[in-house]
């Protein structure tokens, strides 16, 4: 069981940057692959970005160049740094954990509760 605390999220004009994190509980955070997805309203929830176990990452083509994965397995954290953000990127944005993590919402076994991140133009 894993339980998944995100944060960083907020209200920022289009080109500035947020980092947002992800907290874990639990001693075997390094055995999950981890993901970012996000939902906007009245859409569905869309992938974002992953990272293994291994630190090997994937990227939505949406946010490539602009959005980097990064986690720090001594704190149990996974981050995403959001850089260039653009009204687009306006949505909820939440942490999952997989055992076997892609680009599916499906293939991930836990969630977070969700940040809001809101771009203005």
């Amino acid at each position: 069981q894993v339980q998944l605390v995100e944060s960083g999220g907020g209200l920022v004009q289009a080109g500035d940057s947020l980092r947002l994190s992800c907290a874990a509980s639990g001693r075997t955070f390094r055995t999950y692959a981890m993901g970012w997805f996000r939902q906007a309203p009245g859409k569905e929830r869309e992938f974002v970005a992953r990272i293994s176990r291994n630190g090997s990452t994937y990227y939505a083509d949406s946010v490539k160049g602009r959005f980097t994965i990064s986690r720090d397995n001594a704190k149990n954290t996974v981050y995403l740094q959001m850089n260039s953000l653009k009204p687009e990127d306006t949505a909820v944005y939440y942490c999952a954990a997989a055992y076997i993590g892609t680009t599916s919402v499906a293939s991930y076994n836990y969630w977070g509760q969700g940040t809001q991140v809101t771009v203005s133009s």
